[in-house]
């Protein structure tokens, strides 16, 4: 399982002429799904990467976005923290805090394949992130394994096994082996769609607007320091560090080549970095999917070579694609710019002051959903004028479409209206907020104060089509390669996967891509190796 953080669907389309490896591979061999979208509002890399790995929405699973208000705690909560659980870094460093799936309420497919699978299955994730990596595995894997954004160290937790070849990995090759390197052009600048300098974007502390970009973070000592591990983290070198993680547990764990069914996923987090800072329209963007196209030629090759070409099966898509640069958008003439949520939340609570509220009487916006203090929401449900005038407060805000209540979307009611619709698929009670903030389309949700500047140039998270539309794209054994243009979602990969290992999946949302399918008898199954 590959996911591309923040791959927009119309990359492909866009890029493919110049590829010559592992995307363009997939897209030319594989079965290729042109009508790929999440049909929820939370377009964010935790929920995305859930629904991929369990066939569910979020209103199912239950991770609503990267991380939400506790209403217990009266605090933020990250998707996979835990509590109980401590991260260990890889290669003699340090990692900080604790992590693992056990806020994910739906098993992924790979804890279901190594549950109910007669012979013995490995489960081994990468990514940059850990709420990549840890939902593609679910509650237990032989390795689940992600960076440490403060120290370079790649990291697991208690919650998973700790791995003797990613030690090894991470000695001979630490994150700072890349330092001093310049991620420069690969093409002639002629060959690029888009000009010099991104209009509207935000580089990394150290990086101006224009290519090279130098990898020497702060001190240009050989120390990985944070802003050494941010540059690096957006360059093609992180990609190149993650394939070549995952080219050694195909060979130090003999993956696919067992008596089980294996399963390896691999989340690149280093384009989502990039489309935050330079956004949709940037020779970044082309650049890094250039290099990953490479990066995953590679990888097939290394698998035809080990495991043998048509004896593995691969899907790749996205968790979420991303709102086109406000700044760049509004120079089309188009109506696009920046929905302030600080002032929105100004205009709800001036909303209630007269009303005998209490101050403050919202906790906190996250996302597109807004927490109301304890109690708040229950009075204004009694209360109908006050309803009605936060309400009105939130919709007279620049950028606002509309406002759904958590009425409107509880229970996966029966609507024609798309936006209600997205929202009540990834309603999720006592985690999702009380109200549900639409914007309009091409407005960036944006949470920055008053008189600073933002830290990225887009975003994501909306219920729009330039978030929700990603690739689906499937290659190898029993997939019937070809060009398919029917209405499919992310959630139908693991459901597909299911179906291919004879296996059944506890909940699902999602449903087999059975026109991709070659027919197969359950006895072929039994050599099928799952990447």
């Amino acid at each position: 399982m590959l996911v591309v953080d923040q791959m927009r669907a119309d990359y492909v389309d866009k890029f493919i002429g110049q590829w010559s490896g592992g995307l363009k591979r997939l897209a030319t061999e594989g079965a290729w799904f042109h009508d790929a979208a999440y049909p929820y509002a939370a377009t964010e890399t935790c929920v995305g990467h859930s629904t991929i790995s369990t066939g569910a929405f979020p209103a199912t699973h239950g991770m609503v976005a990267n991380a939400w208000w506790d209403r217990d705690s009266q605090k933020m909560v990250a998707c996979t923290s835990d509590p109980k659980a401590k991260n260990v870094g890889y290669g003699g460093l340090a990692a900080s805090g604790g992590d693992s799936a056990w806020r994910m309420e739906t098993p992924a497919f790979a804890e279901e394949l190594k549950f109910q699978s007669a012979g013995p299955t490995r489960v081994v994730t990468f990514s940059l992130k850990a709420r990549a990596a840890i939902t593609m595995a679910g509650h237990q894997a032989d390795a689940a394994v992600w960076l440490d954004g403060k120290t370079g160290a790649w990291t697991t937790s208690s919650a998973y096994q700790v791995a003797a070849f990613v030690e090894e990995y991470a000695k001979t090759y630490p994150v700072k082996a890349d330092m001093g390197k310049t991620w420069a052009l690969s093409l002639p600048t002629g060959e690029y769609l888009y000009g010099e300098k991104a209009t509207g974007a935000v580089a990394p502390e150290g990086w101006d607007l224009t290519f090279p970009h130098a990898l020497r973070g702060k001190g240009g000592n050989s120390e990985a320091d944070p802003e050494y591990i941010e540059q690096w983290a957006s360059s093609p070198y992180a990609d190149t560090a993650l394939t070549k993680l995952a080219e050694s547990a195909v060979d130090s764990l003999q993956l696919g080549r067992g008596k089980g069914t294996d399963y390896l996923g691999v989340s690149y987090s280093s384009v989502d970095y990039v489309g935050h800072e330079f956004g949709p329209r940037s020779r970044e963007i082309q650049d890094i999917l250039l290099r990953l196209d490479r990066d995953l030629g590679e990888l097939f090759t290394h698998l035809d070579k080990t495991v043998g070409r048509g004896n593995y099966v691969v899907a790749l898509s996205a968790d979420h694609g991303v709102v086109p640069v406000p700044e760049d958008m509004e120079s089309t003439g188009a109506d696009a710019g920046v929905l302030h949520m600080r002032e929105l939340q100004e205009r709800m609570e001036k909303a209630l002051e007269d009303l005998n509220y209490p101050k403050p009487s919202i906790a906190r916006i996250a996302g597109s959903d807004v927490y109301f203090a304890p109690e708040v929401y229950q009075r204004l449900k009694a209360d109908p004028a006050a309803m009605k005038a936060v309400l009105a407060a939130g919709n007279a805000q620049l950028g606002v479409a509309a406002i759904y209540t958590t009425e409107e979307v509880q229970g996966r009611p029966a609507t024609d209206n798309p936006i209600q619709k997205a929202f009540a698929e990834g309603y999720f009670a006592g985690r999702s907020g009380d109200l549900f903030i639409a914007p309009k389309a091409y407005w960036l949700m944006d949470s920055t104060p008053a008189g600073k500047a933002r830290d990225e140039g887009t975003g994501h998270g909306t219920p729009h089509n330039y978030d929700q539309r990603v690739p689906v794209l499937l290659m190898g054994w029993g997939i019937r390669s070809g060009n398919y243009y029917r209405e499919v979602t992310p959630a139908d990969i693991a459901p597909t996967f299911a179906h291919l290992c004879g296996i059944t999946l506890s909940s699902l949302d999602g449903k087999v891509l059975s026109e991709a399918l070659q027919s197969a008898s359950p006895a072929d199954r039994r050599q099928l190796h799952v990447l």
